[in-house]
């Protein structure tokens, strides 16, 4: 149940994704990166960079959500991210998975 609950939330921000490049007009060399954080680091993202989407979610789901969205987005993944585990994520306070364009500053 907790899989099949992943991968619909993991759906639903690829989604997003995919509205908002359309709505801001992201051309084709123009890609989100991704990656996890904590309350602070979010809103940091968020008035360095504009566009951004967020989801919030508990550590044992993020993990599953950060792997599905990488893997349909074809991006690879570092070697700290890939040894992320729900402990892991919980002890560091990570509780977004956030998108942005390093191209989009405010």
């Amino acid at each position: 149940m907790k899989n099949q609950l992943g991968e619909f939330q993991a759906k639903i921000y690829l989604y997003d994704l995919n509205n908002c490049a359309r709505e801001f007009g992201f051309k084709a060399d123009e890609v989100w990166e991704v990656s996890l954080a904590t309350d602070e680091e979010k809103i940091a993202i968020e008035k360095k960079y504009f566009p951004t989407i967020s989801a919030k979610a508990l550590p044992e789901m993020l993990s599953e959500m950060f792997g599905l969205v990488m893997e349909k987005l074809a991006q690879a993944r570092s070697d700290i991210e890939m040894t992320l585990d729900k402990k892991k994520i919980a002890a560091s306070k990570l509780q977004y998975l956030i998108a942005f364009n390093l191209k989009r500053e405010r």
